[in-house]
C-alpha cells in the first residue's frame, strides 16, 4: 500500500503508521517539524516499511496544500490510501473571549482539513479507487461549554467527510472519519487523566482496521459510539446545564 500521512508526526499517526509498516507499506510522510518527521521515519524502517518518502507541510499554509498533495502523489506513481491526523487543542478559557485565537484555532482544525481534503478528493476521483481516513473527534459529536471552539471544528470536519464521502461513494473511493475519545498523546498532556483515556497504539490499531476494512465512521475506542449517542439524545434545556 501506498499511504499518504499528513500530521505523520502525531501521536495517533504515528502509531497507525507502525501497523502499516508491519504490512511493508511505502509512506509519504508529510510533516512540519523535520527532525520529528525523519524520526519517524527511521522508525518504520526498521518495523518494515518498504520505502518512504517526506515532504514539508504546514497545515495553515493553505496556499501551498496543492502541490503538498501533488509532490506525495508523484512520490509513488500514485496513492492507495492518505490519513489526515493533524490538529491542535486550545485553551478554550483563550478562544472564548479572544476572537483572533478562536479562528485559528478553527483554521488549524477544520479549515486546513477541508482543503487538504478537496485537493485529495480530486485526486482519488480521477484515479477511481483508494481510501481517504480523517481524524475528527467525539468533541464534534456536541458542543459543550468546556471545548465548543475545538468541538465546533471537529464538528465541521465530520460533517464535511459525511457530505465527501457521499460524493465519492460510487467512484471507488472510501472517506472514513475516525472519531477518537480521550488520547493520552502530548496534545493532552494538561488534561487531567481518567479512565475513558485510550493509548495511541489502540486508536492506530482501529484506524488501521478502519481504512483496510468497510467502515465509514470508527470510534476509537468503540465504547464511544453509545456514549455520544446518549449524549446526543438528551434534551437541549437539561444538556446546557450539565457541567461538561
Amino acid at each position: 500500500m501506498r499511504i499518504l500521512i499528513l500530521g505523520a508526526t502525531s501521536a495517533i499517526a504515528h502509531a497507525t503508521a507502525r501497523r502499516f509498516a508491519q504490512d511493508g507499506a511505502r509512506f509519504v510522510l508529510a510533516a512540519r517539524d523535520a527532525d520529528k518527521r525523519s524520526a519517524v521515519a527511521d522508525d518504520l524502517r526498521a518495523r518494515g516499511a518498504a520505502d518512504i518518502a517526506e515532504v514539508d507541510f504546514d497545515a495553515l499554509d493553505l496556499a501551498r496544500h496543492g502541490a503538498v498533495v501533488g509532490e506525495a502523489w508523484e512520490a509513488f506513481g500514485g496513492l492507495d490510501a492518505a490519513l489526515l491526523a493533524w490538529g491542535t487543542l486550545p485553551d478554550q478559557a483563550v478562544v472564548a473571549h479572544d476572537a483572533e485565537a478562536a479562528l485559528e484555532a478553527f483554521a488549524v482544525n477544520a479549515t486546513s482539513v477541508v482543503s487538504v481534503l478537496t485537493h485529495l478528493a480530486n485526486r482519488f476521483e480521477a484515479q477511481g479507487r483508494g481510501v481517504i481516513g480523517v481524524v475528527s473527534s467525539v468533541a464534534g459529536d456536541r458542543g459543550r461549554a468546556s471545548n465548543y471552539v475545538y468541538g465546533a471544528a471537529k464538528g465541521a470536519v465530520s460533517l464535511f467527510t459525511q457530505g465527501l464521502r457521499a460524493r465519492l461513494s460510487g467512484g471507488g473511493v472510501r472517506v472514513v472519519t475516525i472519531k477518537p475519545g480521550f488520547v493520552d498523546t502530548p496534545m493532552t498532556a494538561d488534561v487531567p487523566k481518567n479512565p475513558l483515556f485510550a493509548a495511541p497504539e489502540a486508536v492506530g490499531a482501529r484506524i488501521h482496521a478502519a481504512l483496510t476494512g468497510r467502515a465509514d465512521v470508527v470510534y476509537a475506542p468503540g465504547f464511544w459510539r453509545p456514549v455520544m449517542a446518549g449524549i446526543r439524545a438528551v434534551p437541549e434545556r437539561l444538556f446546557k446545564r450539565l457541567p461538561l
